[in-house]
């Protein structure tokens, strides 16, 4: 399994970024796939989940309405957008396969992609 986030970059507060990942070594059909991100000095948090199994999307609180996951199984791709950035949400981004619905826990990932929300 291998996955690549990429879309990051510097952003003002208030503003939008497209994350996406690329897939290979496992089909979209069956894994669930999410995101999570990691700030320096803090822990890793959960930001969304899509599950296989009923295609239910699953998100973080401080996330909740500014950030939407979708994905495109025919080219094993998948997204987050990100709206109304706040400086808080600077952090590296993982896209990973292997999430669940309380989004504590992801079972491959890759490389993330840096994003920073700053004036």
């Amino acid at each position: 399994v291998q996955l690549q986030a990429s879309g990051g970059g510097l952003v003002q507060p208030g503003g939008s970024l497209r994350l996406s990942c690329s897939g290979s070594g496992f089909s979209l059909d069956y894994y669930s796939i999410g995101w999570f991100r990691q700030a320096p000095g803090m822990e890793r948090e959960g930001v969304s989940c899509i599950t296989s199994h009923d295609g239910l999307t699953y998100y973080g609180n401080s996330v909740k309405g500014r950030f939407t996951i979708a994905s495109d199984n025919a080219k094993n791709a998948f997204y987050l957008q990100m709206n109304s950035l706040k400086p808080e949400d600077t952090a590296v981004y993982y896209c990973a396969a292997g999430c669940y619905a309380d989004l504590h826990e992801y079972d491959y990932f890759g490389q993330g992609t840096q994003v920073t929300v700053s004036s």
